[in-house]
């Protein structure tokens, strides 16, 4: 990943790098044409703009390349995120397989799920995900979603949260889930 962000990186420098030599040029053929007499020949201006359209062309398309490989690159990336994701969740699946096949009693299906629910819970922690906090907490409404108002059982319970609906979770310090929840009023 580094490697290619280096690349990147190199690639972007060399383009900066070709455009300054290639606005350097132009003014210097600029005040070259300046410098002269009038009196030149029109088949010399006329191959200098047409050689300065070819690099212009030129110049334009190294660019359209660019944004093209970084647009690439950027859904490469994407889907390379999501692959790392789907491995680490491929040995839970595996292990659900394997309960479900084992269930010969209640007990040992329910100890089963719950072990595979916190092994699940745990891969997910990894990859940065983190659950809110809302029941007694106050209404946010920046990070919870009201899904119903019922009236608050004491005074100070009023703009808290009774109950959660649906979890909420962030997903490195970003939300990537608001909470459903119902506050006291």
């Amino acid at each position: 990943m580094a490697k290619r962000r280096k690349k990147k990186e190199k690639k972007e420098e060399e383009l900066k790098n070709k455009e300054h030599n290639v606005n350097q040029e132009d003014l210097e053929q600029a005040e070259g044409a300046e410098e002269k007499t009038p009196d030149m020949a029109g088949d010399n201006c006329e191959e200098k703009i047409a050689e300065l359209q070819d690099k212009y062309l030129r110049l334009y398309s190294d660019f359209e390349n660019y944004k093209k490989r970084s647009i690439k690159d950027r859904l490469e990336t994407l889907s390379m995120a999501s692959k790392d994701l789907l491995k680490a969740l491929l040995p839970v699946l595996d292990d659900f397989d394997r309960a479900r096949a084992n269930a010969e009693s209640e007990d040992s299906f329910e100890q089963g799920v719950g072990l595979i629910y916190n092994k699940l819970y745990r891969t997910l922690e990894q990859q940065g995900l983190k659950p809110m906090e809302t029941t007694g907490k106050p209404f946010d409404p920046e990070l919870h979603e009201a899904i119903s108002k019922l009236p608050a059982p004491s005074e100070d319970m009023k703009g808290q949260i009774l109950d959660t609906v649906e979890k909420g979770y962030f997903l490195k310090d970003k939300i990537l889930r608001y909470a459903k929840v119902v506050v006291a009023e």
